[in-house]
């Protein structure tokens, strides 16, 4: 049977079992509800992004208390604003284990509202699951931190690889790199994995540089990479900073022959419709999108709620970077406390490192370091947008994975020049 196949076959499975679940009564609750808490970006850079997230985890909330709660008892979510600012995030979680006596933590949204909790859910011996951080456990190495980006065992090369896989098999093949990133944690950590990529596979650097995180005029960085002629230009950065490197790309007409990569926020589709047919020809990394090949059993019916709230509650519309991890997170939250029966924290990292969990994302293994056992990001070209709606984005056809092979919907349009015609 192929891998579609089995893909249908346990949706069908799935969906009648959703079916049978929504026709039987919900198991009685009773007791003081499972309270768990986490700090979210619902404002600033990463606002967008994290209230998206936190529709599809209030979605979960609510599909399992219809099911009856978790060890008889309802659950709770709660959750504050960090406003995209590390410096909040250890208030934040001591205020939700001290003052409101949450029964577990669970990580927020973002490699740098991540690493400022690690030292006190360290000290208080806390599970931790993370949404999407980026080698956050590299330098703390805690048994107990997971993380549900699927950069896999060596997460700071994995965000960037394939896009040099990709160069290292065009003919003639590409010899010169760029590489410009944030000076903030993520974006560097994505810069270090691209730098040892580039190493290991034999092209050489002609430029490397970060900018401070306040900059808001792209078109000198991209004057100097233009200078400097590199065949790959691979970006690191974070929201805000990705619109004004495509508008300064467009703007001054830069064509490398390959471009993208760890652009975080071309993933959202205010972003998309905002920069509409500037988008054309870039590829960066995603971690979801609704081709064949991810139509794991439950995520239809995930992303059917959450497209119908969407709207009322004034988040991306289409949610597919960030509604299949963060629910998938609590997915993984909620078959460890089924599995062990347990609130306990070192019962629950126990189960979590043995287990492979079923979710809306597919299998998920964590290994080394609470990453994923295997790495599974997207590289996707953005290829033949005409206009700027939503429409447009939600259909799959102007958005190619072009890698890994086992997921790919279509083939990279290379040069970049060419998939600007």
């Amino acid at each position: 049977m192929s891998a579609g196949m089995r893909v249908s076959a346990l949706a069908c499975l799935a969906t009648l079992a959703l079916s049978a679940s929504a026709a039987a009564p919900a198991a009685a609750q009773s007791g003081q509800p499972i309270k768990i808490g986490y700090s979210m970006a619902m404002t600033g850079g990463l606002g967008p992004n994290g209230q998206s997230a936190l529709l599809a985890q209030k979605i979960w909330e609510e599909d399992v208390n219809a099911r009856g709660g978790l060890l008889g008892r309802p659950v709770r979510l709660i959750y504050y604003d960090d406003q995209t600012n590390p410096s909040t995030v250890p208030g934040i979680y001591s205020k939700l284990l001290d003052i409101d006596r949450v029964d577990l933590i669970i990580g927020g949204y973002g490699t740098n509202m991540l690493a400022p909790a690690m030292p006190l859910v360290i000290q208080r011996k806390k599970t931790f699951i993370g949404l999407l951080g980026l080698g956050v456990n590299t330098e703390f190495s805690y048994p107990n931190y997971f993380v549900m980006i699927p950069t896999g065992p060596n997460p700071k090369v994995a965000l960037t690889e394939g896009l040099f896989q990709i160069a290292a098999a065009q003919n003639p093949r590409p010899q010169t790199v760029a590489i410009v990133a944030a000076d903030a944690e993520f974006s560097r950590n994505a810069a270090d994995g691209a730098r040892e990529t580039a190493k290991t596979m034999g092209f050489r650097i002609v430029y490397d540089r970060t900018y401070p995180p306040a900059t808001t005029d792209f078109a000198p960085i991209v004057r100097a990479v233009q200078a400097a002629n590199p065949d790959v230009f691979v970006i690191c950065s974070y929201p805000p900073d990705s619109v004004g490197m495509v508008r300064a790309v467009n703007e001054l007409g830069f064509k490398p022959k390959l471009m993208g990569g760890g652009m975080v926020g071309l993933q959202n589709t205010a972003i998309k419709t905002a920069l509409g047919p500037m988008l054309n020809g870039f590829v960066n990394y995603d971690f979801w999108l609704p081709v064949p090949s991810m139509m794991f059993p439950g995520v239809k019916e995930l992303m059917d709620k959450y497209q119908a709230r969407a709207g009322a509650a004034g988040v991306d519309p289409l949610g597919y970077y960030m509604a299949p991890q963060a629910y998938a997170q609590m997915q993984v939250l909620e078959q460890a406390i089924a599995g062990t029966n347990s609130l306990d924290d070192a019962r629950l990292a126990d189960f979590i490192r043995k287990t492979t969990f079923t979710t809306v994302l597919g299998d998920v293994k964590f290994g080394k370091g609470g990453e994923w056992a295997e790495s599974r990001v997207l590289q996707v070209q953005f290829q033949g947008i005409k206009s700027s709606d939503v429409a447009r984005f939600k259909d799959t056809s102007t958005q190619i994975v072009v890698a890994p092979a086992e997921y790919a919907s279509g083939k990279v349009i290379y040069p970049y020049a060419d998939a600007k015609k």
